[in-house]
């Protein structure tokens, strides 16, 4: 008979909305103080079994923090006996020999939650999503390359909560297949350009995830890659984006240079390009006017990207790698421009109106967005705003698999520490020392 630890969820509390809420969320903290108050399950067990420290069972049972580990997830979902599907997990090996869980009848699980805690290392067993495709006909044709379009964009998702260390490999690995089936495959002409387009997107996605996993060079290397497949495809703002993310990439080492990227993709608009990609490219152009110290260019550049957005046909067919810019996303990028230019009086309450409503599960997002908040708060001397502000940073980016959001925070700890005599700064600066 198979072992049944004694945290084991009962079949009725699985079946709980409530439970069945936070499992979709992985707010494991809400599952652990229902498991008490409903099933009697103590928080020592369930740290025992979870191998998680008394202490931060409690911790997270009160809200404060979050379980970001693939690895953890799999030990909570061993340890209380949540079937795999429950929390975005393949099934798990015990779910064979004992009665099905019920089923999930609750609030539909968002994929964008429940990806937040994989790892490159267990995604491809974790995921189905993630799994390699089918082999290829023989002929490639364009139905064939519309899914894997639809493919790459599934993939796309798992930035929005996981950071570059996580989904390098992944990228890089559908980086080379697409290469493979360009090398092996027959086509006709137009699938070769849109295969051809597809790898210059793919390559794109695989630099940004370099570089935020803090692979440099990498990164570099994939964006000069994915403009030279843009070019050879035609795909005209996929070769615009490659520039944008080079003026990205480029920011730290050459402040000009990558204004002068920013500025060629800019001029590459024509009138059939889709409105968020314009925002975008004048969204990035903003940024890097305003770490070149270009206050005029900058305010330019966000008057442009908001004009984008406003004026956008209705029904306008947007790329997927661009439609995740909005207002609310070019309310953060205004007040990280404003408070890169040490204007806290403009960054501050765009901040704080746009992260209002910016979800947590978006850990890694958050937490950078937080940090220019906090750094905006320490320019205008509210030094206590900015140091309640860095330790919700902090809380989001533990854990999280990028190297921007501690770089970041790093940055606003510097500027707080002259203020050390201030309680709330103390206590902050305390908690991040060795």
């Amino acid at each position: 008979m198979i072992y049944q630890p004694s945290t084991a969820l009962p079949p009725d509390l699985l079946a709980d909305d409530d439970v069945q809420r936070a499992l979709g969320a992985h707010d494991f903290g809400q599952v652990f103080r229902i498991a008490r108050e409903k099933a009697g399950i103590s928080y020592s067990k369930i740290a025992t079994e979870c191998e998680i420290k008394p202490e931060r069972v409690g911790q997270l049972a009160r809200g404060t923090g979050r379980i970001t580990t693939f690895e953890k997830v799999v030990r909570i979902a061993d340890a209380l006996r949540i079937p795999g599907r429950m929390v975005g997990l393949a099934s798990r090996p015990w779910e064979a020999e004992v009665a099905p869980a019920p089923s999930t009848t609750g609030p539909s699980l968002h994929r964008r939650t429940v990806l937040q805690v994989a790892t490159a290392g267990g995604l491809a067993a974790a995921l189905p999503a993630l799994q390699q495709p089918d082999a290829p006909p023989a002929r490639i044709t364009g139905s064939y390359v519309d899914r894997l379009h639809e493919r790459t964009a599934r993939l796309r998702r798992l930035d929005d909560i996981l950071g570059g260390a996580d989904t390098f490999k992944v990228y890089l690995g559908e980086v080379q297949r697409t290469k493979a089936l360009l090398r092996t495959g027959s086509f006709s002409d137009t699938s070769r350009q849109r295969l051809t387009s597809l790898l210059a997107e793919q390559v794109q996605q695989a630099g940004w995830a370099a570089f935020d996993g803090g692979r440099g060079r990498d990164a570099a290397s994939l964006y000069q890659e994915s403009r030279t497949y843009a070019r050879e495809a035609q795909a005209g703002d996929l070769y615009s984006n490659s520039l944008a993310f080079l003026a990205y990439g480029t920011l730290g080492k050459d402040r000009r240079t990558a204004v002068s990227f920013a500025e060629e993709s800019c001029a590459t608009i024509t009138d059939s390009t889709p409105s968020s990609v314009r925002a975008l490219l004048y969204e990035r152009l903003a940024w890097a006017c305003a770490v070149d110290h270009q206050p005029a260019g900058t305010d330019r550049a966000l008057q442009a990207a908001r004009k984008a957005l406003e004026e956008a046909p209705d029904g306008e067919p947007q790329p997927h790698w661009s439609a995740w810019v909005d207002h609310q996303e070019l309310d953060i990028m205004t007040g990280r421009c404003w408070t890169e230019l040490k204007r806290p009086l403009r960054a501050v309450p765009v901040l704080s109106r746009a992260l209002q409503t910016f979800p947590d599960e978006h850990a890694r997002d958050k937490a950078l967005y937080l940090s220019w908040l906090a750094e905006a708060y320490v320019t205008a001397g509210e030094v206590e705003q900015a140091a309640a502000t860095t330790r919700r940073a902090l809380e989001l980016a533990t854990g999280v698999a990028s190297i921007r959001p501690r770089q970041r925070i790093d940055v606003v700890l510097a500027r707080l520490r002259p203020y050390g005599d201030v309680a709330e700064v103390r206590e902050v600066l305390e908690a991040v020392s060795p």
